[in-house]
């Protein structure tokens, strides 16, 4: 953030999810006691007018800061089942803003409202040069496979697996991860020489993951907030695979996305090379890959970050808040 112009301030708390016995169980309660006024003195510093937190730890001091100073916030939480600390605090916030309905229930609280996730701006592409930044020609199928930043080596073993088979059928854009990469490119220099090119793995994909989701025929990813609502605004159909861990909250996420038609579930434990290829068989069935494209395209909210905006600048100005017919016609992209 400070290398991109944003003035970052740093509370004394750390995350409170220590797991072993030792100094930081003491340390960590009274470091959470020592954030609150301490972020008591950096609101009174800068008086803000609204604020926005997407929840975690850190909202715990600065929420309850801002409600004894009466300044109006916004909660963001984007996955189905919020965390604990998000639960504890939802109610000193003044709004809520949710990803998924389900949330709603969930926090009861009395004003929420379902915004979709805040997703970076798609902006204007071409498809055919979307698609020929991955060397693709006019019909070939693209497969794009990334990790995320979780348990990404279940994702490289099973492309590594699959990865003739795959290439024979539609070309392959794989993110690997720093330490998938040399992995990636060995298996690449030992496919046969005119299937080479139809694998283009990554360590990583930044400003190119834009492209890479408007080239995409099919994602195969994980059931992050963000991850699941980038690949809607693509009308992208999705393979989730849910990370099995974190408390279970991918798994609630890829249940409700599944649910919409736009993608299809399969438990880590089941995303093998062989269940891959089988998966990447939807690319040779365009009807079924038109019905999910369709319903990953009613389920987009790809302006959801001017919704969630709306909503803190009615704070700031202390004005009536937009209703959930206006937020959904802004998230979905109709006129504010």
């Amino acid at each position: 953030m400070p290398e991109a112009g944003i003035p970052l301030r740093r509370l004394l708390l750390r995350s409170l999810r220590s797991a072993g016995r030792d100094i930081h169980l003491v340390l960590d309660p009274l470091r959470l006691l020592l954030s609150v006024p301490q972020a008591l003195l950096l609101l009174i510093a800068r008086r803000p007018a609204a604020i926005l937190t997407t929840g975690g730890y850190v909202a715990i001091p600065v929420l309850a800061a801002a409600a004894l100073l009466r300044i109006p916030s916004v909660l963001w939480e984007g996955n189905v089942v919020p965390g604990r600390s998000v639960r504890v605090v939802a109610r000193l916030a003044s709004v809520v803003a949710v990803s998924f309905p389900e949330t709603a229930t969930a926090l009861a609280h009395p004003r929420t409202l379902v915004t979709g996730t805040p997703i970076r701006e798609a902006g204007v592409i071409d498809p055919d040069e979307a698609r020929a930044v991955f060397g693709a020609v006019p019909g070939e199928r693209i497969l794009l496979v990334f990790g995320g930043s979780q348990a990404v080596r279940r994702f490289n073993e099973a492309v590594s697996g699959a990865l003739l088979r795959l290439v024979e059928r539609v070309r392959v854009v794989h993110v690997t991860g720093d330490d998938g990469y040399e992995a990636a490119l060995a298996a690449r220099e030992a496919l046969p020489e005119a299937l080479r090119d139809r694998y283009r793995p990554y360590p990583f994909l930044h400003a190119e993951m834009t492209a890479a989701l408007d080239a995409a025929d099919l994602a195969v990813g994980r059931a992050g907030s963000s991850t699941l609502a980038e690949a809607a605004a693509f009308a992208l159909p999705m393979v989730v695979v849910p990370y099995p861990h974190a408390g279970g909250h991918q798994r609630r996420n890829a249940e409700a996305y599944a649910a919409s038609g736009a993608a299809t579930l399969v438990d880590d434990a089941d995303f093998t090379a062989d269940r891959l290829v089988e998966l990447a068989g939807l690319l040779a069935d365009p009807a079924a890959h038109a019905r999910m494209s369709a319903a990953a395209r009613d389920a987009a909210r790809p302006h959801a970050a001017d919704a969630v905006a709306d909503l803190v600048v009615a704070l700031a100005q202390r004005s009536a808040l937009p209703t959930q017919a206006q937020i959904d016609a802004v998230a979905r992209g109709g006129s504010r």
